[in-house]
């Protein structure tokens, strides 16, 4: 099977065996199919992310679901919930064993009827210390991911307002759903001279204001799902 493999560090933790000068890596790779998982309307509401263990080590790994409320809020926040009755994400199995070249599913369901705005979920996938096998003193690093999960509602805006003050720009999605904000830039009127702006995911409700040059126009392409769309402003 052909995939392209997406790598997103998330935390490093380190297990010291042993204390002493010298101390030696030991190899405990997590890799992941992909690390973001988009349930449109258009779709089943649920996919399958391949975890497969790149080491030579048997690995222990553990998939945590939380809830975020408000993102992209200055009142967001992460609400960590393993019960999908509670949180409408079923995320299965939530702990398992890799052996050295395995690979195995997690299933990510979405389980709750659709709502008037996207439903928001981070799924932290992330291998836990086991022994440290290894002569003499050695240091394990531990990779993990924190997987970004969108349950689109059934009904998909993604309106952006959009205001100028000077040489700043304010961006508010007043939409339904979040969307993608990328190849930013602002040229000179004759379209030459362009300096590139940042990308940015923004979330229904939120709003992103960012530097301008006050003298130049600002455009962007918009991806709400699979529709491109390009603006100026």
């Amino acid at each position: 099977m052909t995939m392209t493999w997406m790598r997103r560090s998330i935390a490093t933790a380190a297990a010291v065996a042993a204390i002493g000068l010298g101390a030696q890596p030991a190899a405990a790779n997590l890799v992941l199919s992909q690390v973001v998982v988009d349930l449109t309307p258009a779709g089943p509401p649920r996919t399958d992310v391949e975890a497969w263990n790149t080491g030579t080590e048997r690995m222990y790994v553990i998939a945590e679901p939380a809830s975020i409320v408000d993102p992209g809020t200055p009142t967001e926040r992460r609400v960590a919930s393993a019960d999908p009755a509670e949180s409408g994400l079923l995320v299965t199995p939530q702990k398992m064993i890799l052996e050295p070249g395995e690979r195995k599913l997690i299933r990510i369901a979405a389980v709750a009827p659709r709502g008037a705005r996207d439903r928001v979920y981070r799924v932290t996938v992330k291998p836990v210390a086991g022994d440290v096998s290894a002569a003499g003193s050695a240091l394990k690093v531990l990779v993990g991911y924190d997987m970004l999960v969108i349950v689109r509602p059934a009904v998909m805006t993604g309106e952006v307002a959009t205001r100028r003050d000077g040489a700043t720009l304010a961006l508010t999605n007043t939409g339904s759903t979040s969307v993608e904000l990328y190849d930013g830039r602002q040229c000179t009127a004759a379209g030459d001279d362009c300096h590139p702006l940042p990308a940015k995911r923004l979330y229904a409700g939120a709003t992103w204001s960012q530097p301008i040059d006050p003298t130049r126009s600002v455009a962007y392409k918009i991806k709400t799902g699979l529709v491109v769309k390009a603006v100026t402003y």
